[in-house]
């Protein structure tokens, strides 16, 4: 199984025909500047290439009405000054010929890729197509969107493959308010949409983007929107947002299918969104979401107008969901005040509507939403966007350095190797997991062992020097991650050395997590090292499914992403507890933070499977279901947060705005 790239190049035919600043960014250069970044890359090579094929209208109608399909299909036979008149009805549309043409084949790309991933050929995949869809309504063009390309999709999932759970996640920075419209009272369909909105200031200037918009019905709660209330936010804004809002809730949802409204006007450089989140963060956010539906995430181009940002960035989603690591996040991991404000007033809005917030300590609010779609604009008299202005905020020769630089790291030649105390479990590994049997010079490993009591046994040194040869070729590039078994009695002392080897061969910043009956870290203080080493210990009994999650989602990744480390080394000791979807989705998540350098000890009392199971997550598969969500205890819940409270001060990704304190903190 591998990653499907659907795409065919009629989609470049429609094209504005007549003098509008407005619409002249929508222009097919957004498709063959980021195909030939791709193929430059050599990342398209490795897909599997599908040509789209055109949706039938009967397709077309499983969200939009007949008569607007029938209008659409009557621009292929109007003038130029036809089509000018046609498009002046709607906000922000222009029609060609083509369009109807093109816009089966944006849809057809989109239903072929979910058909690819749920057939089983294919993992995951990317439908690289314009014009792009989530404005679009049942009955009405909009925002240079003629079919809710997506939208029809996830019907199409429902339908033809019997889909019952749906995860749609818009990151255009744009308000997606077709698909919310289409979903708002369908509790099948999450809907996770964040965008410009500057207190309802930005287009599409409806109230129904704001955070208190959550749904109709019996869809109360499936609707979730974030509005971002000032520019420039970042990587550190998109990555809490993933972990504070979406995660939780989407775990609790478990869906059977994400699909992805890929949208880069959200990334740096472009003239719509102006935000300054760097084209690697999209393959974090990719990341992130293929641990999710067994790694069934199929994503469809929707805007992205600047074209080295918008290329960059599908480069960036392509190699995620290729399984490569993600290249690690440059610059401090601090979220904006406004951002906090903006993720906490959505996690209020939603906590009466999911357990994963509530359990987080977020109040619920049980007034009623302030929002009805009373009232709510007719699609066709929305106020229109605004022109695009030549002038830029940011620094326009800053910016082109900044995209000019190489965004792809070097690959390691081995993504993933292993060190196995049982021979015939390689026989359960990828094809090119790579079983190590190298071992670290004796001398050198007797030295490091030496303080060390526990490892003076034969079978203990043996191990350890397993550990350190793996250590070191991930420190020296050859290897991306590992997985070791070590003796339960030496399980302490070979992290113990572990540790100070890593530090002491290279790496700058390490993030240490231990599970189970192992010693604390060490404090290296002494040793020289300033805050190179965070260490956090976790108890067993708080591996509830959603005493797990919260963990993670609320203190371990935010931590592991404010402190960045070059190296992670997960040490899962005796009675560690986890279940092995549990530990599997822990590793999962944790290659994100360290750029994939990722070093596993396991003890060998663990279940037989649990080193296979880690090896192919490290390797980029998808993580196994962790099940139904269960809540965890109320005092567990109470020590994580207080956990929460004492790290805060110094680990900003671990804020939101209520529980840090108040709005603007960090």
């Amino acid at each position: 199984m591998g990653t499907a790239l659907v795409y065919h190049e009629d989609m470049t035919a429609a094209r504005l025909l007549w003098d509008d600043p407005e619409c002249e960014i929508e222009c097919p250069e957004r498709l063959t500047t980021a195909l030939e970044r791709l193929q430059q890359r050599g990342l398209e090579q490795r897909c599997l290439q599908l040509a789209a094929r055109e949706a039938s209208e009967a397709e077309l109608g499983l969200v939009h009405s007949p008569e607007y399909v029938a209008l659409v299909r009557g621009t292929q036979a109007l003038g130029t000054g036809e089509l000018q008149t046609l498009s002046g009805q709607y906000d922000a549309v222009y029609f060609h010929p083509s369009t109807f043409h093109c816009a089966r084949l944006a849809v057809g790309a989109a239903l072929q890729l979910v058909d690819a991933v749920l057939a089983g050929a294919v993992r995951n995949g990317l439908a690289l197509v314009r014009p792009p869809g989530h404005h679009s309504q049942r009955a009405a063009a909009n925002g240079f969107c003629v079919f809710n390309n997506v939208a029809i999709a996830a019907r199409h999932a429902q339908r033809q493959h019997g889909l019952h759970r749906i995860l749609i996640v818009d990151w255009d920075v744009h308000h997606g308010q077709g698909i919310q419209y289409i979903f708002e009272d369908d509790p099948s369909v999450l809907y996770f949409s964040w965008h410009r909105y500057e207190h309802g200031r930005f287009w599409p200037y409806l109230r129904e983007s704001d955070a208190d918009a959550v749904g109709q019905g019996p869809g109360l709660g499936f609707t979730v929107n974030l509005p971002w209330n000032q520019v420039g936010m970042g990587n550190a804004d998109y990555v809490a947002a993933f972990l504070h809002v979406l995660l939780p809730v989407a775990f609790e949802f478990n869906p059977e299918l994400v699909l992805v409204s890929a949208g880069f006007d959200s990334a740096i450089g472009d003239p719509e969104g102006q935000m300054q989140a760097t084209p690697e963060c999209f393959a974090h956010l990719t990341q992130l979401l293929q641990v999710l539906a067994g790694g069934r995430v199929c994503a469809v181009l929707e805007g992205g107008y600047h074209l080295e940002s918008l290329s960059q960035s599908v480069c960036m989603m392509v190699q995620a969901l290729l399984g490569d690591p993600a290249p690690p996040l440059l610059g401090p991991m601090v979220p904006h005040g406004s951002a906090l404000e903006s993720i906490q007033s959505v996690r209020v809005a939603q906590a009466p509507h999911w357990m994963s917030l509530q359990q987080q300590g977020v109040a619920p609010v049980l007034s009623p939403s302030p929002y009805s779609p009373e009232g709510r604009p007719s699609s066709l008299l929305l106020t229109r966007r605004p022109e695009f202005k030549a002038a830029a905020t940011q620094d326009v020769a800053a910016l082109s350095s900044l995209l000019d630089q190489p965004r792809l790291n070097p690959t390691p030649p081995v993504r993933t190797a292993v060190a196995l105390a049982a021979p015939d479990a390689a026989l359960a590994l990828p094809s090119d997991v790579l079983c190590e049997e190298g071992s670290a010079p004796q001398e050198e490993t007797q030295a490091w062992a030496r303080p060390h009591e526990a490892l003076a046994q034969d079978r203990a040194l043996t191990a350890l020097g397993k550990v350190l040869y793996l250590l070191d070729r991930i420190l020296d590039g050859q290897v991306s991650s590992g997985i070791a078994v070590t003796p339960a009695c030496a399980a302490a002392a070979t992290l113990d050395v572990a540790i100070r080897c890593g530090l002491s061969h290279g790496a700058q910043r390490l993030l240490c997590l231990a599970v189970g009956q192992l010693d604390r870290p060490p404090d290296l203080t002494d040793d020289g090292y300033d805050s190179q080493v965070t260490g956090m210990s976790s108890s067993a009994s708080m591996w509830t499914t959603g005493g797990f999650l919260s963990c993670v989602l609320a203190l371990v990744l935010p931590l592991a992403y404010s402190f960045q480390p070059d190296l992670v080394l997960v040490a899962l000791g005796p009675a560690h507890g986890l279940r092995d979807p549990q530990a599997a989705l822990l590793a999962a998540l944790l290659r994100g933070p360290a750029g994939g350098r990722v070093l596993a000890l396991v003890d060998e009392e663990s279940t037989p499977q649990l080193a296979v199971v880690l090896a192919r997550v490290l390797h980029g598969e998808a993580a196994p279901s962790l099940g139904p969500f269960s809540m965890a205890s109320p005092e567990d819940v109470q020590a994580l947060m207080q956990l929460r409270g004492q790290l805060e001060p110094r680990w900003k990704m671990l804020q939101v705005a209520s529980e840090a304190g108040g709005p603007g903190s960090g």
